[in-house]
């Protein structure tokens, strides 16, 4: 397989999101997005290839009105901190240069017990309180528009490479069509433990850490 002379890269935004607030322990900015592409772009095997379009893939925040089931509250979801911090995330990567948004969409299930709540309800057995209930909200639609643009670009010739920040293994059938397609495909896993056969449908799985100076903004 010859060297790409152009790639895209494919953020699954869930995932990117969540080992960028990892990483720097607050919610992350455009800014940490391209921080964190930019080193993709660095590779040893792409800094000298063409780089088509960073595609973003998410989906815009709930903005529903609840009512919690135990004590009656209220809580409007488009008034919370996380959904004006996604709303600014989006629109500003929205107008960067070599990006495109790619938007499933959103669907609140009501209420769920949160993480902690549930540990804490196993280990002390008590009783659930209003405070416990965390909405539960879910994303449709993001990982179907990541496999039909790797089809996508697969196809049309368009790149000789796809780099794909994901750490979802129902990505690997549309992994093993772009190498069928002679797409050489890279997985960017930014330090997540990820399962071996996700690697096994990479061609390169592209180790480089994050930026230090993410942490120190």
């Amino acid at each position: 397989m010859s060297l790409p002379t152009r790639y895209a890269v494919l953020l699954d935004g869930g995932f990117v999101l969540k080992k960028l607030q990892q990483y720097t322990n607050r919610f992350p900015t455009a800014d940490d997005v391209e921080k964190a592409c930019e080193r993709l772009h660095s590779h040893e095997s792409l800094k000298n290839c063409d780089l088509l379009r960073v595609y973003f893939y998410h989906a815009p925040p709930a903005n529903e009105e609840l009512v919690n089931p135990l004590d009656k509250s209220k809580v409007n979801l488009a008034e919370t901190q996380i959904y004006h911090d996604h709303e600014k995330l989006l629109s500003v990567l929205e107008m960067r240069p070599n990006f495109a948004l790619r938007l499933g969409e959103t669907v609140t299930y009501q209420w769920k017990l949160g993480k902690r709540a549930m540990d804490s309800i196993m280990e002390n057995t008590r009783a659930v309180e209003p405070r416990d209930l965390v909405p539960n909200v879910m994303q449709k639609g993001v990982d179907l528009r990541i496999g039909l643009d790797i089809a996508r670009l697969s196809l049309q010739g368009t790149v000789q490479a796809i780099v794909v920040a994901t750490g979802d293994s129902d990505l690997i059938p549309a992994f093993k069509f772009a190498r069928r397609e002679g797409v050489r495909v890279y997985l960017d896993h930014m330090g997540h433990g990820i399962r071996r056969d996700l690697k096994a449908h990479a061609d390169i799985v592209i180790d480089t850490p994050l930026p230090k100076e993410l942490r120190n903004k």
